[in-house]
């Protein structure tokens, strides 16, 4: 298989490098495959001393991604995604009250799937990530380079959510060219369940190019209705949420030679209202790795964001990391971010994690 079609097919299929299946499945009629990162974090923040939370200084978290993969037959797959993280993990649990864990469904689609040596054809259906933008494909903490996500994604009121839409989408590719449609019952900026009010179909997509091996460029986008009537920013007075989609258009690139990498994304996003002023972001982070060594390498992301509802903000991350073994990596992580518009403009955010992954696979000729 050519690489751009191998990009694609795990981009489609699998939504994060950590799906991949082991060789001994591929082979097999069929099988089942399963894969899951652990990770425990320790972080100090003068976030966490800060009303509304008030807390220690210190704080520790568990996360746990389950990724299994059933193979029924040479073109029809299950898989999934699902996570268990306590309260507070993620660094923008930080600000908010509460203790506790949560599950989350990230993805579960049926998948069926055409290789050929000129590209290849995936169909999915199901609880998807999102087709927007490139990030989502290193949503384990065992492939983010640092420990924070990009300042545009995020779980709550974030233009990218990183829980799933409910849809379906086809993936292509062909020799450099790779491509993505998605149509969803929901925004990226607000998914919502199958099960919930003001559902509002949603188009997602994206494609690329690979000018040469290791180097790729591409764009996204997506549009349609975002608010629902329980929104935080559903405001008395405002008209049909059907009738005000949302847009954002994005850019991303990717680079890698030797033991250096990089990659970043620049985007815009146009949320409307009637009631008060329409939102409007621009949001962009590039990102940095160097290998030191085979156990050893840093990395760095900066981030900004401005829009005239929340001002600016910016944001500088360092992490080194070190591979005990091939199962395990420790990060050591430091982010420093300034708002414009904050009561208080600087937070300060060191952490440490312990990342362990297994895997285990089953396969039947």
């Amino acid at each position: 298989m050519k690489p751009a079609a191998l990009s694609c097919m795990l981009w489609g299929l699998l939504g994060t490098p950590m799906l991949t299946l082991s060789l001994s499945a591929q082979e097999a009629a069929s099988g089942f495959d399963l894969r899951a990162t652990l990770t425990g974090q320790g972080m100090a923040s003068n976030d966490l001393t800060e009303a509304p939370r008030s807390g220690s200084p210190v704080s520790a978290g568990f996360r746990g991604v389950a990724y299994p993969t059933w193979k029924i037959s040479d073109h029809w797959t299950v898989t999934g995604a699902f996570q268990l993280s306590t309260r507070p993990y993620f660094y923008e649990d930080l600000s908010t009250p509460g203790y506790g864990a949560k599950g989350d469904i990230l993805q579960a689609s049926l998948n069926y799937s055409r290789i050929s040596s000129k590209g290849s054809l995936l169909f999915r259906a199901g609880e998807l990530s999102s087709a927007f933008g490139s990030f989502l494909l290193r949503y384990d903490d065992a492939d983010n380079w640092v420990v924070d996500l990009p300042p545009e994604y995020g779980y709550y009121y974030s233009p990218v959510s990183t829980l799933p839409v409910a849809g379906a989408q086809m993936d292509a590719t062909r020799g450099k060219w790779d491509g993505r449609l998605q149509f969803a019952n929901s925004s990226p900026a607000n998914p919502r369940s199958l099960f919930a009010r003001d559902q509002y179909g949603n188009w997602a997509g994206g494609g690329g190019y690979t000018i040469r091996q290791g180097f790729r460029v591409g764009v996204s986008g997506f549009r349609g209705p975002f608010l629902d009537r329980q929104y935080q920013y559903f405001l008395p007075g405002e008209i049909d949420p059907s009738k005000l989609p949302a847009r954002g258009v994005g850019l991303d690139a990717s680079w890698a030679r030797g033991h250096s990498s990089a990659q970043g994304e620049v985007q815009e996003f146009v949320m409307p209202y009637t009631v008060i002023p329409t939102f409007r972001e621009f949001a962009a982070y590039g990102e940095f790795k160097q290998v030191l060594a085979p156990r050893w390498f840093v990395a760095g992301r900066v981030g900004y964001t401005s829009s005239k509802a929340a001002g600016t903000s910016t944001s500088y991350e360092t992490a080194a990391g070190y591979r005990p073994n091939r199962f395990q990596l420790i990060k050591i992580d430091y982010e420093y971010e300034r708002y414009s518009s904050a009561d208080d403009p600087n937070d300060k955010i060191f952490a440490v994690q312990w990342i362990t992954t297994f895997h285990r696979s089953v396969g039947r000729e």
